[in-house]
């Protein structure tokens, strides 16, 4: 997985268009359902910690996991603003490793598809299961094929803030489900100029029968399957899906 580097410092800029505040609610309201109303949390890829902050207001004891150290050093500044009692860990997804068992996974902004090769998908499954309490629940999200194909695959997205500018080049393989995203950011310095930043993120299409033979082999019991963030189920022109998995017993790997 590729970790993001300088885009930290500005990440929660350019995702503003992103209702964290409703996928937090919808999170949380799928956790109680499973009567998952506190206890330990952990979320995959949180990044910034903007999720991880929102649940930890909902009266969740929340562990963030990420592979970069400058999205975390981001969480970090937030949760000294909160005061969230907050663990973060410097891992990747597919090795994470935990001192216990938690209640409920979520993994969200489509994290799950920085995983590139199957074998490190179905770790990250074979890894949930290890680490959840008896019958506790994984909620993730998942962009998919029709997105980049359609939406975003081959295509040029640009932006320019006051502070800052970026250019996200797409490339998409239908074949292999490879995306490749070369992002190019123009960063204002205290001087007034700005620095050219260059950044390669690799993410792969997953279909969802792929995900439900993972799911199945990693020994999780798939509950649901929703057009993301919803409780409709998913259309052939869904961009993001909602995975809603339990765990269903130890195994050894």
């Amino acid at each position: 997985m590729e970790a993001y580097g300088e885009f930290a410092k500005v990440y929660d800029m350019f995702m503003d268009n992103v209702d964290y505040e409703a996928w937090c609610s919808y999170l949380t309201e799928r956790l109680k359902e499973y009567k998952i109303n506190n206890g330990l949390v952990l979320e995959l890829g949180c990044g910034t910690g903007t999720m991880t902050e929102m649940l930890a207001e909902a009266g969740y004891d929340m562990i963030g996991v990420d592979n970069s150290e400058e999205m975390l050093a981001e969480a970090m500044e937030k949760r000294v603003e909160s005061g969230h009692d907050i663990l973060y860990l410097l891992q990747d997804m597919q090795e994470f490793e935990l001192y216990g068992t938690v209640r409920a996974i979520i993994s969200v902004c489509d994290c799950m598809n920085y995983l590139t090769e199957e074998e490190d998908f179905l770790q990250v499954l074979k890894l949930a299961n290890n680490y959840l309490d008896p019958g506790g629940i994984f909620i993730f999200d998942v962009n998919t094929d029709y997105k980049y194909r359609e939406v975003i695959g081959d295509s040029t997205i640009a932006e320019n803030r006051e502070d800052s500018s970026f250019i996200w080049e797409n490339s998409f393989d239908p074949e292999t489900g490879m995306n490749v995203y070369e992002l190019t950011l123009f960063l204002l310095r205290e001087d007034g100029l700005y620095e050219k930043e260059e950044e390669i993120h690799y993410q792969r299409a997953y279909t969802v029968d792929a995900i439900r033979r993972m799911i199945a082999d990693s020994g999780m019991e798939l509950l649901h399957i929703y057009d993301a963030y919803t409780l409709e189920p998913p259309r052939a022109d869904s961009e993001r899906l909602t995975f809603i998995v339990k765990e269903k017993g130890k195994k050894r790997f």
